[in-house]
């Protein structure tokens, strides 16, 4: 079995790759809806930490991260404080902050979870998915061709985010859903750390037209089978990348 030190050497591989290759692709979405400086600081430093631009194991302090975001005190502090609840950071007390450390126990982990209640709840979305539903979903399937064209391994990560909470959404359980959006949440460093290879992202693709076509037949069974399918090539993929 591949050990989380190795695991965490590729990490360190991939996050070097990633600032030197796709810098220029990896900035955050534009912050001009609205949003409070905290959200915005929250958005920028956690952008920065699933796509490896902050490395696992990595010491920050406020007065990087305010010179990164171009953000003040207050809302950098109080999104460090909200990414250590979330598990993307630790608070070291009177040293700042480390960036945690990546761990292939923690991504199986993630994994069987999802295995668990992502294959009931796309069983679910089958059933009460309404043709809005579909809409919402379908729309954020189609952003993929301009990600995959590009090569946009960061773009393609925030849309298969996206694409499985319009999903969750889509099974009417509030519960489930939000248990699988913290699942997702924790999940995207994994994302972009297994799947940063750019010629990956066609079969992503591929297996969510897939799980879309069966939820818009809705047949949950079939639908169970593609998401099970989609979660086993991720697991695969991240066992390759040890």
């Amino acid at each position: 079995m591949p050990n989380d030190t190795a695991f965490e050497s590729r990490a360190s591989r991939v996050a070097t790759d990633a600032a030197d290759a796709t810098a220029a692709t990896l900035a955050p979405p534009a912050t001009t809806d609205g949003r409070s400086l905290t959200e915005r600081a929250y958005e920028a430093i956690k952008h920065d930490i699933i796509t490896l631009r902050l490395r696992p194991g990595e010491t920050l302090n406020e007065a990087q991260l305010m010179q990164s975001t171009g953000l003040g005190r207050t809302p950098v502090h109080q999104a460090m404080h909200r990414l250590a609840l979330e598990g993307l950071l630790v608070i070291l007390p009177r040293k700042g902050a480390m960036v945690a450390p990546v761990s292939l126990n923690d991504a199986l982990e993630i994994i069987d979870v999802r295995m668990v209640n992502e294959t009931y709840c796309v069983e679910l979305a089958a059933r009460a998915a309404t043709p809005d539903d579909l809409a919402a979903i379908h729309a954020v399937l189609a952003r993929s061709r301009e990600a995959i064209a590009a090569r946009d391994v960061a773009a393609m990560m925030r849309i298969d985010r996206d694409f499985h909470l319009a999903i969750s959404r889509a099974s009417r359980n509030q519960t489930l859903a939000e248990l699988l959006r913290g699942l997702h949440e924790r999940s995207l460093r994994f994302w972009f750390l297994a799947l940063s290879t750019p010629s990956h992202l066609e079969g992503v693709y591929e297996e969510h037209l897939e799980l879309y076509e069966a939820l818009a037949a809705h047949d949950g069974e079939r639908a169970r089978r593609a998401i099970a399918r989609h979660i086993e090539e991720f697991r695969t993929h991240i066992l390759k990348a040890i």
